[in-house]
């Protein structure tokens, strides 16, 4: 049927499927005689072992979904994975996707593909109108792509950073709407940035015309996430959606879907892909889905979302005790911020310090940000990056509840997260006393001058 099984497959019957596939490839034959310049050879047998002899990759030189006479086995599994990816898709919440590629490129050149792709049926456009996100892959996509960003800055409600929606439908009105190539929206994000206002953002580029791409970088594993991009092409218009393999289905880095609601344009960008690609990671996520099964990725999600409750829940309790606070931020579903009012007024570096001392205590995916950084990327300056905003009111941190986050994760977080912030409280003290004791010998040293 081409969906995921609801039961997941043990590994011998997912290992004795692999093998069946790879004697369909042609470098497997017993009698094969190669005389080609690409014949599937293999230096190293453990290598072999590694791609379970599935050698050729995937697609032809025109089209990355198009089958290879030579390699049935590959191609039947860049079908299925394509395939099984679409019903997880679909089981995730957006139920009206028609079609989806996996492309062995991560989210930001995937992303690129895409605006190439926008390129051939928009010659005179040259701008993205991009709402503002501090993340460097989803800027430079658009750079690599030969676009010109238009950075919509966001506005503050409450703690949230959320879409200025009149300032984009301003903007398209002032560039003009063939001189836009498209809107560039996105969802999954770090908190105080919540998801754009994905179904706004697609009923304007259904009234001007305007296509529109989403970044959904690890949406796939939030509800809330894939809700907004079913609303949005329910009202308006989203010409496709891309998502990482490895921070939605937790495989190795190198992998992304690039997926949409109407099947020729996703197939326009499969074509645009220039030669053949590596099947690594269409392998890497059907070897992941056929051992979860349905019935397994539900349960991840199940326990993602607890997670996050669980999480956000007791970082609150931890910022009361520290006289800080967990930023009200109800529309992001993975990620939280909690402020660090407290260490940035008592010293400019210890924000910074609380993010190293974190690390060396091998807390990894934790940011600190503190306020005021200034960043160039590509010739463009953002002021306070990292903040999705020029001037956010206080310094905070980041923590998130992704998919496969486990409880021990979360409690050992917060036990050394409250050991760093009392340590940093201490120094700060410690320093301020220095500098008061400075200041007290300065001015007994004018008294007696």
């Amino acid at each position: 049927k081409g969906k995921c099984p609801e039961d997941g497959w043990d590994e011998s019957t997912i290992e004795l499927f692999l093998h069946e596939l790879a004697i369909m490839d042609s470098n497997n034959f017993l009698g094969n005689c190669g005389v080609g310049e690409r014949e599937g050879r293999v230096a190293s047998g453990l290598v072999a072992r590694r791609h379970y002899r599935l050698i050729h990759g995937i697609g032809r030189s025109g089209d990355i979904s198009a089958v290879q006479p030579k390699a049935a086995g590959s191609s039947l599994l860049n079908k299925l994975t394509n395939s099984v990816v679409l019903d997880i898709i679909k089981l995730a919440g957006v139920r009206t996707v028609t079609n989806c590629f996996v492309v062995p490129m991560a989210t930001g050149m995937s992303l690129t593909l895409c605006f190439l792709t926008l390129r051939h049926k928009r010659p005179k456009a040259k701008y993205i109108i991009w709402p503002r996100i501090d993340q460097k892959s989803c800027f430079k996509s658009m750079i690599t792509a030969g676009f010109e960003p238009v950075v919509i800055e966001n506005v503050l409600e409450g703690d949230e950073l959320r879409t200025d929606i009149e300032a984009v439908e301003a903007k398209i009105k002032a560039l003009g709407a063939e001189s836009i190539l498209c809107v560039h929206s996105t969802t999954s994000c770090f908190a105080p940035r919540v998801p754009d206002r994905l179904e706004e953002l697609a009923v304007i580029c259904a009234n001007y015309d305007i296509p529109h791409i989403v970044n959904n970088a690890y949406g796939v594993q939030s509800s809330k996430c894939m809700h907004l991009i079913q609303q949005g092409a329910r009202v308006g218009r989203i010409d496709a959606f891309v998502q990482s393999l490895d921070k939605n289905f937790m495989v190795p880095v190198g992998g992304a879907i690039i997926a949409g609601f109407n099947e020729s344009f996703i197939q326009e960008i499969s074509k645009m892909y220039p030669g053949k690609a590596s099947a690594s990671p269409s392998l890497d996520v059907l070897i992941t889905l056929l051992s979860l099964g349905t019935s397994g990725y539900k349960q991840l999600l199940k326990e993602r979302k607890e997670m996050f409750s669980y999480l956000s829940s007791e970082l609150k309790k931890l910022a009361d005790n520290h006289n800080e606070r967990l930023l009200d931020t109800p529309h992001n579903p993975i990620s939280l911020a909690m402020s660090l009012k407290n260490l940035d007024e008592n010293n400019d570096v210890a924000v910074t310090q609380l993010g190293s001392m974190l690390f060396t205590r091998q807390v990894s995916g934790a940011r600190v940000v503190p306020c005021g950084a200034v960043q160039t990327v590509n010739n463009y300056t953002f002021k306070g990056f990292m903040s999705h905003t020029n001037d956010y009111p206080c310094a905070y941190l980041n923590a998130a509840s992704a998919i496969g986050i486990k409880k021990q994760d979360v409690d050992v977080f917060l036990k050394r997260l409250d050991k760093c912030l009392k340590a940093s409280r201490k120094e700060s003290k410690k320093e301020k006393g220095v500098n008061e004791i400075s200041d007290s010998d300065a001015g007994t040293e004018q008294l007696e001058d």
